[in-house]
Formats: structure tokens, sequence, C-alpha cells
């Protein structure tokens, strides 16, 4: 079975815990996926110098927040690691030219423990959790995802796990959190509007350099490392049409857009 590679907004922590458009999404599109052999996941909130993967067998949690319920800091996700997986991964990230590096005793950060309990809360599909490279370009993350394309021939699913859109200033305002249904911001949807373009056009090249050509790009991603797990799907799923499968926002400012590519 060939997966897709796909891109979800995970949201913050909470959003396990609360009724949203977003969580409904998550937790019913792994059905609709199926059961893949495994998960490697590309999560914004791993991040290294070099591509990393991990060797862990039995990954453990991080709770890598703070000031959220206090539910959400025993909460567990207890799939199994793919050592294996980080091999293969290992070998197609090095035959592209792409250095990589295994470590092991990292956990599942938010990034991945959020989307993937909602959508494979069995935690039976063995998960192998690969960084980003918060100061290397989108184009480096777009020549990951592309060597990582084979796997979806081998029922492997490859998720990028980001926001569409991240500006915490205007989520975490002096005020205090900013109202979860309050209306999106105009910038917000210039924003959106054109990488849903661009996407929709497949046209990879304004994607690339989103930061200089898309409207108010720096106000809705001060750093991009949020953006870049859209590049990694973005590259394995290359060559077919890609499809928006879910389009919400919170908090007027925080887009939480998922796509489908390949």
């Amino acid at each position: 079975m060939t997966m897709p590679a796909i891109f979800v907004s995970h949201g913050a922590p909470n959003l396990i815990l609360h009724d949203a458009p977003v969580r409904d999404f998550l937790a019913g599109y792994g059905k609709e996926l199926g059961h893949p052999k495994a998960i490697v996941i590309v999560s914004a909130h791993f991040g290294t110098r070099e591509a990393t993967v991990v060797t862990d067998e039995k990954p453990g949690m991080i709770y890598d927040f703070g000031g959220f319920e206090p539910e959400l800091y025993q909460m567990v996700y207890p799939a199994p690691g793919a050592p294996d997986l980080a091999a293969r991964v290992g070998e197609l990230l090095s035959a592209a030219g792409i250095p990589v590096q295994a470590i092991g005793n990292r956990g599942f950060d938010h990034g991945t423990w959020v989307p993937l309990k909602l959508m494979y809360p069995n935690a039976d599909v063995p998960v192998l959790q690969l960084s980003v490279q918060p100061k290397a370009d989108p184009d480096h993350h777009l020549k990951i995802g592309r060597a990582l394309s084979p796997l979806r021939d081998e029922n492997i699913l490859v998720i990028g796990s980001g926001s569409f859109t991240h500006n915490l200033g205007e989520v975490f305002t002096a005020r205090g959190l900013a109202d979860p249904n309050a209306p999106a911001k105009d910038w917000m949807i210039e924003f959106r509007d054109w990488m849903d373009a661009k996407i929709a056009a497949n046209d990879t090249d304004a994607l690339l350099h989103y930061r200089t050509e898309a409207p108010h790009a720096v106000r809705n991603h001060p750093t991009d490392e949020h953006l870049l797990p859209l590049y990694v799907a973005l590259g394995a799923g290359e060559g077919g049409k890609p499809d928006r499968i879910h389009y919400s926002h919170q908090y007027g400012a925080l887009a939480l857009d998922a796509y489908r590519f390949g």
C-alpha cells in the first residue's frame, strides 16, 4: 500500500482536551488513512543542527510546555519506536547527501504525541522521530522529504507536524491568552490564502521563497521552524495533486490547516 505524506498543525498541547474542529479532524483522519506499517514524524519541537533520527525502542514522554492543564502532564503515548526504520532513514538521507546522526533517550514531544494520540489512539504503530534543522532553509527540508519518498511505497506514513501559522505573541498577549474563538486576522488570512494557492498550483519555487514573497510572512512566522515540516511532507509526496484536508483557526492568528501530498 502506498501512503501519502501529510502535514498537520498540532496546535497547543491542550488541543487534545477541548472540542475544536482540528481536534475532530485529527481524531477521524487516522481511520481514513488506514493502518500504516510505521510512521516517520518530523516535529517542529525537535530541532537539531543536523538531521537526527531517534533510535529508542520504547520512547518516553516530553512535556515541553508550561502553564497548561495538569492532566496533560500525566498523559502517555506508549507507541513503540522503530530503530530498524531509523537505520533505513539514515541510509536514504546519506544517499541524498544529507548529513544524518542518530541519538537515543529522546521521548515524544507534544508535536508528536498530541496529533498521534488523536490519530492512532491505540499506540500500536511504530513511530520514528526525525528532527528539523531550524537554521536550515525550506529547500533543505524539501530535499529531506524527497529522500524519504520511497518509504511511502513501503506503507510508511510520513508526517510533518508544525503549524500553518505560528505567531505566539498574538496568542499569548499582555492581557493573557487570546480568545480561542476570535475571528481570523486579516494578515493571517492573506498569508494562508497565498500559501494555499501556491501549494494547489505546485509552485514549489514560490513556496521555497515564502519568507520574501508571501504577504505578512514574518508576522505569521517570526521564526520558521513550525513551517519547515510542511516542506518535508511536500518533498515526500511530490508529484501528486496536493489536497488541503483541514482548514480552521484558533486565537485569531493560529491557522491549523493540514495537507495531503501524493
